[in-house]
């Protein structure tokens, strides 16, 4: 039996190890290393949220392909990014840093592969927040209405405001010490799987009237405008719903110097977010759709569609009950996805990427990124002006950018570790010899839908068109070209001569050894700095 010295000693030396680790990677130990395996795991799990995500974009793939597209499209694009998890895991698991994506990057292929995937990774970061904070307005909106119908209406103004009043109580948590965050997170982990049971035991108990399987498991609907020769295309504009939702599992990484026993438990914590959120959004899902009343009621709800279902379905009383469920859980989803990207900024401005650097990888006196999450937290919140003029096609243009964003920036680092092949220096979690198939099957499938999320979202926003309008256009390709062009021509102009990658603390070893014994052909995945890298000092208090 182990005994509280035992444990301590066990506790000390995981400490010592995950600062050794940082160490050899180039950082010191700025943040508190307060969370355990569990709470790593819960942010990740918080962040994909199935009570956030496939509820509030329910409507995308029920317009786009139906039930079909709801429940076949969920385990397809599930199965996918269990891949996409398992590939990345392998890689955090050796390089266990705030940065992340962007520093596997940097070391796997150089300055140029760390620059455009940490900026790909940030506009992600900045888009799944301002998309998980706007679908929780939608819902808290309807609750609110419910509850005050002379008072509060659900239109996108009314929207707007809730959603603003929702960014700024979540910039306020985030500021907080994050033992608490860290605690939240757990809590919110076993508020979503109580809240899934719950909702999916309502579902099946009080509605007089369910949809049959056949429904279920195999009606197309085609609401997209588009003919139905296209149905395989609308099919996939309907798998947004699915893969906007299964995102943001990259928080798992983002928390490593904040997570004991970092190697395995960011791997671990990443992977098994994406299963049990596969896992309870189908339960979730196929529980929400057997309880469809009518079908031309879910298409005129659109944005309110599971708000319609649940209140036709049961009654006020039990619709309110289920509301509250799910808005106290996608606020967990939001606070979570500030945490997260918040220290992806900080972790890239404390490497001189960002502009203004110095003021964003400032830490408060509780060790907290102040300033970072501020950022994080008004940038997200601007992104979603447009919602002001359309909400449905700025919601959904949202979810676009942050899939589109936070998939090249997930498939990059993948594809470096394929062309390191046997050069790779695993972690304490590896894939061994299967990373050859599941890191390409995890690229082949992100190219797919980074492709298929530019296209139009229906044929209104197609320029050229006979009933064209810019109210109905995908402004993704827009957004995230405009990013790029940005982004790339000050790498191309200007940053591709000063900027190296990781910047090494001084007090971290100039020389590091791998975190694993080389074995014989290896190569040290971790070389000395380059000789006009400049060494700064550890990032302290102020």
């Amino acid at each position: 039996m182990s005994t509280p010295a035992a444990y301590l000693n066990r506790e000390r030396e995981t400490a010592r190890s995950d600062e050794a680790l940082l160490l050899r990677l180039g950082y010191s130990q700025v943040l508190y290393r307060q969370m355990g395996g569990f709470s790593n795991f819960s942010i990740s799990f918080t962040i994909i949220s199935v009570l956030a995500g496939c509820l509030t974009s329910y409507y995308l793939a029920f317009n786009n392909g139906g039930p079909v597209a709801i429940t076949w499209g969920w385990l397809l694009v599930g199965c996918f990014c269990v891949l996409v998890a398992m590939a990345m895991g392998e890689i955090a698991s050796s390089m266990p840093t705030a940065g992340a994506l962007y520093f596997w990057a940097s070391k796997l292929g150089g300055p140029a592969w760390g620059w455009f995937t940490g900026w790909f990774n940030l506009i992600g970061q900045i888009a799944v927040t301002a998309a998980i904070q706007y679908g929780s307005a939608t819902f808290t909106t309807a609750l609110l209405n419910l509850w005050f119908p002379s008072v509060v209406g659900t239109d996108s103004t009314t929207i707007f405001i809730v959603f603003t009043v929702i960014a700024a109580g979540q910039l306020a948590l985030n500021l907080m010490n994050v033992n608490l965050l860290s605690r939240l997170n757990t809590l919110s982990a076993w508020w979503h799987m109580a809240g899934v049971a719950l909702i999916v035991v309502i579902l099946m108990i009080v509605p007089t009237e369910h949809q049959s399987p056949a429904f279920v498991f195999g009606e197309v609907i085609n609401n997209s405008g588009f003919s139905d020769s296209s149905i395989w295309f609308v099919f996939g504009i309907g798998l947004l719903m699915a893969q906007y939702t299964v995102t943001g599992y990259d928080a798992s990484a983002h928390m490593s110097e904040e997570t004991r026993g970092a190697s395995r438990a960011v791997a671990l914590g990443m992977i098994w977010a994406v299963v049990a959120s596969v896992a309870f959004g189908f339960v979730l899902l196929v529980a929400v759709t057997f309880a469809v009343p009518d079908v031309q009621g879910v298409l005129d709800a659109a944005g309110m569609a599971v708000v319609y279902i649940w209140s036709e379905a049961t009654n006020e009383a039990w619709a309110e009950f289920m509301l509250v469920i799910v808005v106290i859980a996608q606020l967990f989803c939001g606070s979570a996805s500030v945490t997260s990207a918040s220290r992806m900024m900080f972790a890239f401005s404390r490497d001189r990427a960002v502009p203004f650097s110095r003021l964003w990888r400032r830490v408060g006196a509780n060790r907290v990124p102040v300033n970072a999450v501020i950022a994080i937290v008004v940038a997200a919140w601007a992104l979603m002006l447009p919602t002001l003029a359309n909400g449905v096609v700025g919601y959904a243009v949202g979810t676009s950018v942050a899939v589109i964003g936070l998939y090249i920036a997930f498939g990059l680092p993948i594809v470096l570790r394929i062309r390191a092949g046997d050069s790779f220096e695993p972690g304490a979690w590896s894939l061994g010899k299967h990373y050859k198939w599941v890191s390409r099957l995890a690229v082949a499938w992100i190219a797919v839908m980074c492709v298929l999320f530019l296209m139009p979202l229906s044929p209104q926003g197609i320029p050229g068109a006979e009933d064209f309008t810019w109210e109905a256009v995908n402004y993704a390709p827009l957004t995230v070209g405009g990013s790029l062009l940005l982004f790339g021509g000050w790498y191309l102009l200007s940053a591709r001569k000063w900027f190296t990658g990781p910047v090494r603390e001084a007090r971290a070893p100039v020389e590091p050894t791998p975190p694993m014994p080389q074995h014989p052909g290896q190569h040290p995945q971790y070389p000395q700095a380059h000789p006009q890298q400049q060494v700064r000092q550890p990032v302290r208090p102020y």
